[in-house]
């Protein structure tokens, strides 16, 4: 499996995101050199999809899978790819505020540790549909790594589309999630025409 070890803080900053909207509160004090040069319009479209493939832990080939389903979906295509993205299982712990980072979510997941309507899933990439509860395993509840998680996300805002349960670590997906709710400073429309082209 291809890992993307590029330090966050660094790749944060070539492509100019906020570490915040990665669950980090770390922020660097360097500055991009090299962000006063003139992008091109691929430069521009490039950095978009490069920013949501960053921000949701997804590679070339499944990122653009997602772009093919989305552009079958009725609807404009990059409203549906945000979607489906939002929609992965990493994501929605994320949201929910299991997880710090989505980077750990993924690790949760894959450790066995989530339950979607009852049964064990350990696909990060699981797409949730409306009215699954997705919550953590009755044996892990107990352990101090969801304590230590929730003291740090528990002031974190979870999406209306979302239900979230903290004490019992459970959560349901009350309906898709609309484009305004998705606080994710990608610019979808960008990442169509480059796939467009």
């Amino acid at each position: 499996m291809a890992i993307d070890r590029t330090p966050v803080l660094k790749r944060c900053r070539s492509l100019g995101l906020d570490p915040v909207f990665l669950g980090i509160d770390k922020k660097s004090n360097r500055t991009s050199t090299r962000g006063n040069r003139k992008k091109s319009e691929y430069g521009l479209q490039l950095r978009e999809k490069q920013k949501a493939k960053f921000i949701y832990g997804v590679l070339e080939k499944p990122f653009r899978n997602y772009y093919a389903k989305a552009e079958k979906m009725k609807g404009q295509t990059g409203v549906n790819l945000m979607t489906l993205l939002e929609l992965r299982l990493d994501n929605v712990l994320f949201r929910l505020g299991f997880g710090r980072t989505r980077k750990e979510c993924r690790q949760i997941v894959d450790h066995k540790h989530v339950l979607v309507n009852g049964k064990t899933v350990n696909i990060p990439s699981y797409r949730v549909s409306v009215g699954d509860v997705i919550e953590i395993k009755e044996n892990h509840k107990t352990s101090p790594r969801y304590k230590e998680i929730l003291e740090v996300t528990g002031g974190r805002m979870v999406p209306s589309w979302l239900e979230a349960n903290q004490e019992a670590l459970s959560g349901t997906v009350k309906e898709l999630p609309a484009r305004e709710e998705i606080d994710v400073p990608v610019n979808e429309t960008l990442i169509v025409e480059l796939y467009s082209k």
